[in-house]
């Protein structure tokens, strides 16, 4: 069965997907969309940049 809430649901966007067809309203959210992701990716990289230079510091050799 083909149900309606999906029908309604807006897709996600995608990298490089044709623009033509959103609305000012649908980029705008999207950018929002996107930023919040670009905010969320800098922390993971943070993180986890900061926990490779305590590894290093951790195991590397004195001296």
């Amino acid at each position: 069965m083909f149900d309606e809430e999906e029908a309604k649901k807006p897709r996600a966007y995608e990298i490089g997907q044709n623009l033509e067809d959103m609305s000012v309203e649908e980029i705008a959210a999207t950018i929002e969309v996107l930023q919040a992701e670009i905010a969320r990716l800098d922390t993971a990289r943070k993180a986890k940049s900061d926990h490779l230079s305590a590894a290093e510091a951790l195991f590397s050799k004195p001296g």
